[in-house]
């Protein structure tokens, strides 16, 4: 028997001299909780600051972004005389194509004043140059093109949809004021009650601008006409290269760095040498790009192709590195499983180890061209950013090697650029890179759910 139990228990505390009792905190656990409490607030603190300017940022760019997306046209009777685009009457599209857009403008201004005075809207004190004026530089060559492609239309009264010009766009969207319109060149303040009054008319109204995704870009002339088309595919024509050249030797190079490789002095170099590579600033790789690809190599700046190798080579040490840290997570049991019933190293590599290491190969590599997808500085520097208005071919037809252009090279271009239409169209190119980003790490995790194995 022992009375151990009738007892109460001796707090630790008295053994060092020290009393106390358990529901009584001392003052060195108050210390201790104190911090405890200070270090969940920094963290948390961190967390909504992040968060926030998260949010700031977004809201600040679908905010300046979202217009470009929408675009103001004038919708009005345009007659096609024949006297001004087909002269000598025969109908003939290379005999048309002589006449200049100088021609369809002037069919334009004409049907407009036209069009206005059988409406009954005017605005007293208003030239008709004034109103012509209103008129975007685009909308001629728009016109001769649609001509061009029917000349049927030839002699017949059309439906037109004409784009106005920035500055008139920019009023609709709250972007140009009457008070700004006092000190532009580019508008007047009668322009501004002249818009008022088409709008009432239902002669000009704003609607979604698909033109916006796949136009060409445009001089500082005619920023309403500036769009995105040449971006997004020489965008999607280098990220296909890019994948193409990165994953085989990717793979490759971290197969056989983990399983096959020795542990010696040469391959440890190599190993210090792409945790190198991946943190040298991209511009380097534009200069060795420019270097090698454009004054040694000859191929042509501004293609597609040169700028995939240039991204392939900063992209590489990045892609390595999350392929090797995905084959070295695959269990070492699996390995001498494998081995144990008289499977080869490379039937087990190939046919236990790559497959287990499949989703976050995948998930690397995709999070690699994402990061490539928003890199400026080394396209720059291989031209680029160079006016192109010219659709590549198709990649069957050699299109990976005709002039183009990039989205975030868009950005920078647009932002460059002093008319407020190109700066709001920047911030609508930002928008949809960022959905290009997003799509990709939505792939990235589809893929890893697909693949991913349990052991």
């Amino acid at each position: 028997m022992t009375d151990i139990g009738s007892t109460p228990a001796e707090l630790p505390g008295k053994a060092h001299g020290r009393s106390g009792s358990l529901l009584t905190e001392s003052p060195m656990m108050k210390s201790r909780n104190a911090a405890e409490f200070r270090f969940r607030a920094y963290g948390l603190t961190a967390i909504v600051v992040a968060l926030l300017t998260l949010a700031i940022t977004l809201f600040t760019i679908v905010r300046d972004g979202t217009p470009a997306f929408f675009q103001a046209k004038l919708t009005y009777q345009v007659f096609i005389d024949a006297a001004v685009v087909d002269k000598n009457g025969t109908a003939d599209p290379v005999e048309m194509a002589k006449v200049t857009t100088i021609g369809y403008a002037r069919l334009l201004s004409n049907s407009l004043l036209a069009y206005l005075d059988e409406k009954g809207v005017a605005v007293e004190g208003m030239t008709d140059k004034e109103i012509t004026d209103m008129i975007s530089k685009d909308a001629p060559a728009r016109l001769r093109d649609r001509v061009l492609a029917d000349p049927s239309l030839v002699g017949q009264t059309i439906t037109v949809k004409a784009l106005v010009g920035g500055r008139i766009d920019g009023y609709l969207k709250g972007r140009v004021t009457r008070e700004s319109s006092a000190n532009d060149s580019n508008v007047t303040p009668r322009q501004l009650d002249m818009a008022d009054r088409m709008v009432e008319a239902g002669i000009l109204r704003s609607g979604f601008n698909w033109r916006f995704l796949t136009a060409p870009d445009a001089s500082d002339l005619r920023p309403e006409a500036a769009g995105l088309g040449i971006a997004l595919m020489g965008t999607l024509y280098m990220m296909m290269l890019v994948l193409i050249f990165t994953l085989p030797i990717a793979v490759a190079a971290s197969i056989y760095l983990e399983e096959f490789a020795p542990k010696n002095w040469f391959t440890d170099l190599i190993e210090v040498n792409i945790s190198n590579l991946a943190a040298v600033p991209s511009i380097v790789y534009g200069i060795l790009g420019l270097a090698a690809f454009i004054n040694f190599a000859g191929l042509p700046s501004s293609a597609p192709i040169v700028g995939a190798l240039v991204l392939t080579l900063m992209t590489l040490p990045t892609i390595i590195i999350a392929t090797r840290s995905a084959i070295r997570a695959v269990p070492p049991s699996i390995r001498d499983a494998a081995l144990g019933v008289g499977a080869s190293k490379m039937q087990t590599v190939f046919h236990h180890v790559l497959p287990l290491a499949a989703p976050g190969i995948l998930t690397g590599t995709i999070l690699g061209l994402a990061s490539a997808l928003g890199e400026t500085g080394p396209l720059l520097l291989i031209g680029m950013v160079a006016f192109v208005t010219n659709y590549p071919a198709s990649p069957l037809d050699g299109g990976f090697m005709d002039p183009a252009t990039a989205l975030p090279v868009q950005v920078y271009s647009w932002a460059s650029r002093s008319d407020p239409a190109f700066i709001e169209r920047s911030s609508g190119a930002i928008i949809v890179l960022l959905i290009f980003l997003v799509c990709m790490n939505i792939v990235a995790i589809l893929l890893r759910r697909r693949f991913e194995r349990r052991w």
